[in-house]
């Protein structure tokens, strides 16, 4: 049994919260939705520890990756709209990209926390008929398991970088696809940041495949984020100079 959409339903996609209002018990969701122009400084200084060890994105390596398409006849690629699952070696930096018609719920079951799911998927348009596609990421920020909590701010951060690579290897990967429909590289991306955290579990919109595609974290903020680093560590000096004087 598959679905087209089956990375939706992925548990840790929203997350359950319960009030009780007069005796009565409800649940319902909560998910973020980012806008494509809202800025994420304050996001990022939030956490300067991660920041400050992220680094700059991963350069991509066409010789790097691999790719698997679901059926062995090249002649037959998979069937449009499709799928892809993006897996790397830690040891190698070798990237696998497998494309397939749908993702299934054997895969999801399989998740790997560093893999990343991405789908193509037709919106709908006012009128009730068929809009214009957009291209859907998710990632596996933490699940239920408090120990993963503690990480997902650092995970956040490290997919937020990584996912330009990530865009890049299907752009590369699938290349036939956007030779046939050029239009393909201005659809928008959606990326569903799955976490059990209220604050993460979230969905972004990073605007049109060809500049998430070159997206940069920081949005040549670096020197930027640094400083005010720098600014935070000379209040916290200070601050720390006042209480050993008290004491």
């Amino acid at each position: 049994m598959a679905s087209r959409s089956a990375a939706l339903c992925f548990s840790a996609a929203a997350v359950a919260t319960t009030t009780s209002t007069g005796g009565r018990t409800s649940s319902r969701n909560r998910l973020w939705v980012v806008c494509c122009d809202s800025s994420r400084k304050s996001d990022l200084l939030s956490s300067s520890l991660a920041a400050k060890v992220l680094g700059a994105p991963t350069t991509f390596d066409a010789e790097k990756l691999t790719v698997q398409f679901a059926r062995q006849d090249h002649h037959r690629r998979p069937a449009f709209p499709r799928a892809y699952t993006l897996s790397h070696c830690d040891f190698t930096a070798n990237l696998t990209l497998a494309v397939s018609e749908i993702i299934t719920i054997d895969q999801l079951r399989r998740w790997r926390p560093d893999d990343v799911f991405a789908e193509w998927k037709q919106m709908t348009s006012c009128s009730g008929g068929a809009g214009e596609m957009t291209l859907h990421l998710h990632c596996l920020v933490s699940g239920r398991n408090p120990l993963q909590g503690l990480a997902a701010g650092f995970r956040y951060y490290v997919f937020s970088k990584e996912l330009p690579l990530v865009l890049k290897a299907v752009v590369h990967g699938d290349g036939a696809l956007f030779a046939d429909r050029p239009e393909l590289m201005e659809a928008q991306v959606w990326v569903n940041f799955h976490s059990a955290s209220t604050k993460y579990n979230r969905i972004e919109c990073w605007g049109p495949l060809r500049e998430a595609a070159e997206r940069n974290l920081l949005d040549g903020r670096l020197d930027e984020l640094q400083s005010e680093i720098s600014k935070r560590r000379r209040k916290w000096s200070i601050f720390n100079a006042l209480v050993s004087l008290f004491l």
